[in-house]
């Protein structure tokens, strides 16, 4: 599967070692992590921190899938809203999952804050506006639902928008606790620290089977043969090596990043942007100065990815973006679309296969795909030091939503 077409900006930015694989493999691993983007590195250090054996392995080199197309917008609030959620799963549930996710995003300083490199974690606001007078309603009763439950985050009507932000919409929540990253360098880092920690790191192999024996798991990969208890798959929107995947729709999105600009605009605390259309437009600044904006989401069944279509895609964005900051003029530097997946439910998938012991599954399908990593990273290493994490049977891989119409079955 393609994971992304077109030029990437994030690995421009930072420079990636080559990493040996071991010259000795454990006789026996705790687990091997199959999968080597943000869900593996994440995973691979949770365990790492109770002590467990790990190794990580990967077809392509670390953090060259997904991870390097992600655009490093990090919030608590997810793709569905708390209210919203509310009606889906119960009240006790989707309260529950939020401040989870909150939980994540300090979660993800923490880590942040541990790592060899600097990956450009920085805090931001978040600015969430309705994109028309019909989304109203629904800003004001997510608002009043997430201060309601202690959510930190605060109400902006049209005329504070605009005095705040140059952007002329009915009205928007602003929410605080969020972050923005270098995706591509968050995650290298993780890995070289969780390689210092004693990690066996394996890029350019293939996981091809996996056979259980005497409660013991035998991995046959493209570069011999391991042993371990369990193996945890967080392969992203990549077919899966074993079993399927159904309750999901696989979907691309486009991004342009532009050339930086001499001086960014009056950007109300280089805020993090979207809104409540579908698809919705999203942007964020960087580092150096530019402008990172996304979305013209659609199935990815349909045309070829061509070099036309990413322009033509491109210059949509552009003028989308222009929509929102009319005076501003922006140049396209870089311009690509990148697979992503988002489930009926719009919860990830994360635990133990229903009917395969010792299968584990990271599966972070959602506009919140490295808050969910982190989330998961978490369950999984509870899980498998036999701790009941509180947030698992939310988002456990089998799961019915009638409501949803929709069913995981791996």
């Amino acid at each position: 599967m393609d994971l992304h077409k077109g030029s990437l900006y994030w690995p421009t930015t930072y420079q990636t070692t080559y990493r040996k694989k071991p010259a000795i493999k454990a006789e026996h691993y705790d687990a091997v992590i199959v999968g080597g983007g943000m869900s593996g590195a994440l995973t691979a250090l949770s365990l790492l921190d109770r002590g467990l054996q790990v190794a990580i392995l990967d077809k392509r080199r670390f953090a060259a899938g997904s991870t390097s197309a992600n655009t490093g917008l990090l919030q608590y609030s997810n793709d569905i809203m708390l209210h919203e959620l509310i009606e889906q799963i119960g009240l006790i549930d989707a309260v529950d999952f939020y401040r989870n996710c909150l939980e994540a995003m300090k979660q993800l300083k923490r880590v942040a804050d541990r790592l060899p490199v600097d990956p450009h974690f920085i805090g931001r606001e978040s600015i969430y506006y309705a994109s028309d007078e019909n989304d109203v309603r629904r800003i004001e009763k997510e608002y009043q639902t997430l201060t309601k439950y202690g959510f930190p985050c605060t109400y902006w009507d049209r005329h504070a928008l605009l005095k705040n932000t140059g952007i002329d919409r009915p009205c928007s929540i602003v929410t605080f606790g969020d972050a923005e990253v270098n995706p591509y360098a968050f995650a290298n880092g993780i890995f070289d620290l969780a390689e210092a920690m004693g990690a066996h790191l394996f890029e350019f192999t293939e996981m091809l089977d996996a056979k259980e024996s005497n409660g013991s798991l035998t991995i046959t990969t493209s570069d011999g043969k391991m042993r371990t208890k369990n193996i945890i798959f967080t392969t992203g929107y990549e077919t899966l090596p074993v079993g399927k995947r159904c309750g999901a729709d696989i979907n691309r999105s486009y991004v342009i990043v532009t050339e930086p600009l001499k001086e960014l605009p009056a950007w109300y605390e280089d805020a993090l942007i979207w809104e409540t259309k579908r698809p919705y437009l999203y942007m964020r600044t960087t580092a150096d100065g530019r402008i990172i904006i996304g979305g013209l989401d659609e199935n990815s069944g349909g045309m070829e990815i061509t070099d036309e279509l990413l322009r033509k895609r491109g210059n949509e964005l552009q003028r989308e973006f222009n929509g929102v900051f009319p005076h501003l003029d922006i140049q396209i530097d870089y311009v690509y679309c990148a697979t992503f997946g988002e489930s009926i439910d719009n919860l990830p998938f994360i635990g133990e296969h229903p009917h395969r012991k010792n299968h584990f599954y990271l599966l972070g399908y959602g506009g919140n795909g490295t808050v969910y990593s982190m989330l998961g990273a978490e369950i999984l290493a509870d899980q498998l030091c036999g701790i009941k994490h509180p947030a698992a049977h939310i988002v456990q891989v089998e799961r019915d939503a009638e409501e949803v119409n929709g069913k995981m079955i791996l």
